[in-house]
């Protein structure tokens, strides 16, 4: 693949770009990684791709992403939280998009991946969210990557080549932030959320880059929007035992009403809005917790895409090996 063009990733500092360059790394193909002035980016030179320094705020910042025959975009550059204000996400996830997808279509790139997220479905209204169900979503996050998709959609009907993502709750190897980091990395949850009856959609990150490469290869998939999920849907409970179990910590037996736990959500928002961070548990995430939440993946299994990890409860034992393998080494 070596005389391919260039595959261009923002957000390639981030938890999903960084698998995602390792996978392009490892397919032989000429990475250029996008990351704003300030980021580290020595994760990303030890592979070897071309660093270049861009912010999706600063238009001048974004033509010379495209020096050069890029041939591929995946666009994950995006601020991904509950707690930031819609005007705040706006900038970057809408008119960051905005400006990032012009550019792509004035280059004439072969295929331009747009990493959304399920949260512009809203609240679950008791059938799968299928990708063609209505987009509602209930909180400034999904909201903001409903409008940046909105722009997606656009730029197609002006010719750009471009496929939608749809990832559910990602975790794996190297989550630190959202709710994936619960089945991530040790951790010391004192209580489950509510009953713990809850039916989760969760999805490994090697299969959100697995998926997008995938994608960017098929015709077929050109204009459409695909959701990316295991299709295992275990409960809360279950979920939260498997996790103590990968990583050697206590299982949590007592359950804590979901109100208290909103409760709790409020009052560390207000703190860390003082501290200027971003709170470990955040109201409108919790609002996902009051039932279930099931996503269909079925369009991404008939485009011909496999899943690695399509059982929850075996990658959740996989990680478990790898976290004792590493206390070894």
């Amino acid at each position: 693949m070596s005389g391919e063009g260039i595959s261009l990733v923002t957000g390639a500092t981030g938890f999903v770009g960084g698998h995602l360059v390792a996978r392009l790394v490892e397919s032989g193909a000429r990475v250029r990684a996008a990351a704003l002035p300030r980021e580290d980016a020595a994760p990303l030179a030890a592979f070897g791709v071309e660093i270049a320094r861009a912010d999706l705020t600063e238009p001048g910042t974004l033509p010379p992403l495209f020096a050069g025959p890029v041939e591929r975009v995946f666009h994950l550059g995006a601020i991904c939280n509950f707690s930031t204000p819609y005007a705040v996400l706006r900038r970057v996830n809408v008119e960051g998009t905005e400006r990032l997808s012009g550019l792509a279509l004035q280059a004439g790139v072969r295929v331009f991946v747009h990493v959304s997220s399920t949260s512009v479905y809203g609240r679950y209204r008791g059938a799968p969210f299928v990708e063609d169900a209505p987009r509602e979503p209930q909180d400034d996050y999904g909201r903001s990557k409903r409008d940046g998709e909105d722009v997606v959609w656009r730029r197609i009907a002006e010719g750009l080549r471009a496929v939608v993502l749809r990832p559910c709750t990602v975790y794996g190897p190297g989550c630190t932030d959202g709710a994936g980091k619960a089945f991530s990395r040790p951790g010391s949850l004192a209580a489950i959320p509510g009953d713990g009856k809850q039916r989760l959609s969760n999805v490994r990150v090697e299969d959100v880059a697995g998926a997008a490469l995938h994608l960017a290869a098929c015709d077929e998939a050109l204009g459409r929007a695909f959701n990316v999920v295991d299709g295992s849907h275990p409960t809360l409970g279950e979920a939260l035992t498997l996790a103590a179990s990968a990583f050697d910590t206590r299982p949590p037996r007592l359950h804590l009403p979901l109100p208290l736990i909103a409760l709790a959500a409020r009052a560390q928002g207000w703190a860390a809005r003082r501290a200027g961070r971003i709170p470990d548990l955040e109201l409108d995430a919790v609002r996902y917790l009051g039932g279930d939440y099931i996503v269909d993946g079925t369009r991404l299994a008939k485009s011909g895409y496999r899943l690695l990890h399509p059982d929850f409860a075996e990658s959740m034992r996989d990680l478990g090996r790898r976290h004792r393998a590493c206390g070894r080494a």
